[in-house]
Order: structure tokens, then C-alpha cells, then sequence
């Protein structure tokens, strides 16, 4: 099992990124919560992984924090919550919102995730009641978070991410505008933050 890397990020295009490894190409897939906290391109980062591996793939998944891998580790445990719903939910709050929506019994917020139904969002509430403390704040943040500098298709780039998150083409777009709305000339990941904020909120 691969627990960590470190390496220099050569690529990052939301949920998607490219970490250089000693001369090996690593591609992870990571929450939006990670990608935050990314340096820039050509930078050293560090990591916390976990693979997951299925009759038709082996997926790595990368995360700035032990808390949010091991809460990821905790989702994909619970029946019909898979590693693209864990990224999902993990992209619209961090630990301490998911705890605090399981031990609020908070469906509502749940099911605003793509792919999450009324009855797995129960079934989250149920299941990790027991598991999470109610406020489990994040830790273990190996990257601290860096300025984003404006890129040139901020809103392009925030539509694809969102897409590839689960939402619908219609609904990316929507989100996207309405974000760029309340902060003109906002960077891509600013823009899927502030579009993202309505889960957790």
C-alpha cells in the first residue's frame, strides 16, 4: 500500500494532479479541500495516499491531510459511498463539517453532493455517528496553503472541475456563475470554493 509521497507537482487541473516522484509520474485524484493547499506548479508537496483498487482500475487518491485520508478511509467503508462520492463529499467539507452534519443529523446538507441520495446520506448519519467526534478539526496539514495566482479560463477550469466531481453540466455552470457573480475576477479555485460552500453551508 502506498501511505505517503513527496515529490514536485508537475500538473494540477481539479480533481486530477500529476506528482513527479523521483523520475516516476504519480496521477492522484484529490478532494478539493487538498487542493487549496497545493503549492504552486514545479513545487515540493507531500502527501497522503491511498490506493484504491477494483476489477477495472487502480485509483490513487492524494490528501494535504492524515484527517481528511483517514476520514475518506472511513467513508468509502460505509455501504454505497464510493472513492468518487468520498472525494465528492470531501470537496464540499472538510472533517469538521462532516462531523458536524452527522452528529446535527444534517441529511439536507448531505444530499446537496453529487451522487448522494436521502438514504446513503442517512446511512452517513447512522453509520459514522459513533466514528467521528463531534468536532474533529483538521490536522496533519503537510502544505500550507498558498495564493492562487489568476488563471487565464478560471471560469472554464471550475466547470470541468465540478464536472468531474459529479455535477451535471447545467449545474456546474450555474454554480460557476453565480460564484463569479459574488467575486468578480476570482481564480478557478476560488470560484469552485465559493461554489462548493453551499454543501457545508
Amino acid at each position: 500500500m502506498i501511505g505517503r509521497l513527496r515529490g514536485t507537482l508537475l500538473e494540477k487541473q481539479a480533481p486530477f494532479l500529476l506528482l513527479d516522484v523521483q523520475g516516476v509520474g504519480y496521477e492522484l485524484q484529490a478532494p478539493m479541500t487538498t487542493f487549496y493547499a497545493l503549492p504552486d506548479i514545479e513545487q515540493d508537496v507531500t502527501l497522503f495516499t491511498h490506493l484504491a483498487v477494483s476489477e477495472t482500475a487502480h485509483q490513487l487518491f492524494g490528501f494535504a491531510r492524515r484527517s481528511d485520508r483517514d476520514l475518506f478511509r472511513t467513508l468509502i467503508k460505509v455501504n454505497g459511498v464510493g472513492p468518487k462520492m468520498a472525494v465528492a463529499i470531501l470537496s464540499g467539507m472538510d472533517a469538521s463539517d462532516v462531523a458536524r452534519c452527522v452528529h446535527e443529523d444534517n441529511v439536507s446538507a448531505l444530499v446537496k453532493v453529487p451522487g448522494v441520495g436521502k438514504k446513503t446520506a442517512e446511512r452517513l448519519v447512522i453509520e459514522l455517528r459513533d466514528k467521528l467526534a463531534p468536532t474533529q478539526a483538521p490536522t496533519d496539514l503537510l502544505n500550507p496553503a498558498q495564493p492562487t495566482p489568476p488563471p487565464a479560463a478560471q471560469e472554464d477550469e471550475a466547470e470541468s472541475a465540478l464536472i468531474a466531481l459529479g455535477y451535471k453540466p447545467t449545474e456546474a455552470s450555474r454554480m460557476v456563475a453565480q460564484a463569479a457573480k459574488q467575486q468578480p475576477g476570482a481564480s478557478a479555485q476560488e470560484l469552485i470554493r465559493l461554489a462548493l460552500k453551499k454543501i457545508a453551508g
